[in-house]
């Protein structure tokens, strides 16, 4: 405990570390507030009340939305849409670099290249918000039609897409700040603040749950706690796995110098995609069953019910196939040879060049299997918890896996790591008391 506390006096003694710490939670505290600023011509009070009675915003990809905007969405807040439009625009102009080879020179252009697809990503999601304005305007007006103020009715599209454009927007520019002036991830920290926000709600809701029940009810509470922990120290294993591949460098002796002869490690991350399988696989189911009507009554509501055994073999099978899709369009095995091979670096016992990308290939299909099956079970876990703990609240159920969890690791993995690495630099004490975050090296420098 005395260096944890130590610890803390160090970082708070490092001016940079502490005006970055300080200027991220100011922009943090002014994007809560945001969250809880209604927009123009609706009661909240009628919004709350109408939302008592009804569930269509509780699940499937409408209730994902609503975790990560900190609720913001069902409070239909100014910052309703939050960043994920900005998200969805960097996801589709990251897919185009890796697809559309006119995008992906122009990324190789340096710093003006990256500039210019930033300022492309920022256009579309002009027009992406402005798209799911429209659709959430909608939303409001067929679901809670009484929650609208008669008087501004005239003015209300107008000025909710404009002002949900207008949010997006500025919490946008809050990322990009955090980024640039803050801790960094700035995009990241806010949705993971978004998910954290609906933590203690969440934790209430099942604890008054569980208390209705006595002392049997309060045990339960206790191993759920429990099992999640377990489940976060799990996840994080998944997150920093690495296989680690030895490579050695040749010498090469320049006048009276030598280079290289060095020996070394490339790390292949067991969960290379992240998070993008579980999105992507939540996003098609929930399109399938948009479009093909089900999940509406009766018996063909499986695709909306995370604890139908159906929805998660098709969910499973969904993860699966998007880790192995999205591993192979981010991570290129010949392009690693041929850095290799161009740094004087082999692998021991393998040929450069062809064999070397094949060798680097197979490990990684080898990899990617297991931290996908892993991966699909990380986002089946919080219908599993609701079916083996018995009367749980699906608020709570959502902490124990899916993407709410991956992200809230992750993030949480990343900012410690950018204080380990401003204390390492200034010769104190991390974090941790090996010195570093365990399995979070940067990759090898070829």
């Amino acid at each position: 405990m005395k260096k944890f506390i130590k610890t803390l006096k160090n970082i708070w003694s490092i001016e940079e570390l502490r005006s970055k710490i300080t200027f991220t939670l100011l922009l943090i505290l002014i994007y809560i507030i945001g969250t809880h600023i209604v927009l123009p011509g609706i009661d909240p009070n009628t919004l709350v009340e109408l939302q008592k009675g009804n569930s269509k915003s509780s699940g499937g990809l409408l209730g994902l939305l609503d975790t990560f905007v900190g609720g913001s969405f069902n409070r239909a807040s100014i910052f309703a849409l939050g960043i994920m439009p900005y998200i969805s625009a960097s996801i589709f102009m990251q897919l185009m670099t890796i697809l559309v080879p006119q995008i992906a020179k122009i990324q190789k252009e340096g710093e003006s290249g990256r500039k210019k697809i930033n300022q492309w990503t920022r256009y579309l999601t002009v027009g992406v918000t402005a798209f799911q304005a429209i659709a959430y305007i909608s939303f409001l007006t067929s679901t809670y039609n009484q929650a609208l103020i008669p008087a501004y009715t005239g003015y209300f599209w107008a000025s909710t897409v404009i002002i949900l454009t207008v949010g997006t927007l500025f919490v946008m520019w809050l990322g990009e700040k955090i980024t640039d002036k803050g801790l960094g991830n700035g995009t990241s920290i806010i949705i993971m603040i978004g998910i954290l926000n609906r933590l203690p709600q969440a934790i209430a809701q099942e604890w008054a749950a569980r208390t209705v029940r006595g002392a049997g009810g309060l045990l339960i509470m206790m191993i759920e706690i429990v099992f999640l922990i377990a489940v976060i120290m799990g996840l994080i294993m998944l997150i920093q796995g690495t296989r680690r591949v030895p490579v050695n460098y040749a010498k090469q002796i320049v006048g009276n110098r030598q280079f290289g002869g060095a020996r070394n490690f490339l790390p292949l991350k067991v969960n290379a995609s992240g998070v993008m399988p579980i999105i992507f696989a939540q996003a098609i189911l929930f399109l399938i069953a948009f479009i093909t009507g089900l999940g509406k009554t009766g018996q063909n509501n499986f695709l909306n019910d995370h604890t139908n055994v159906w929805y998660m073999l098709i969910y499973s099978v969904a993860v699966i196939a998007f880790t192995f899709l999205y591993t192979a369009l981010i991570f290129n095995p010949k392009q690693m040879a041929d850095e290799l091979k161009r740094n004087n670096g082999f692998i021991p016992g393998v040929k450069p060049g062809q064999p070397t990308a094949d060798y680097i290939g197979t490990i990684m299909d080898r990899i990617t299997l297991p931290g996908a099956v892993l991966l699909a079970l990380v986002g089946i876990l919080p219908g599993l918890c609701q079916l083996g703990f018995k009367d749980m609240q699906q608020s709570f159920s959502t902490f124990f896996g899916g993407t709410s969890l991956l992200i809230m690791v992750g993030v949480i993995l990343d900012t410690l790591q950018q204080i380990e690495t401003q204390l390492l630099m200034r010769q104190y004490d991390g974090l941790m008391n090996s010195g570093r975050i365990q399995g979070r090296q940067a990759a090898t420098t070829m």
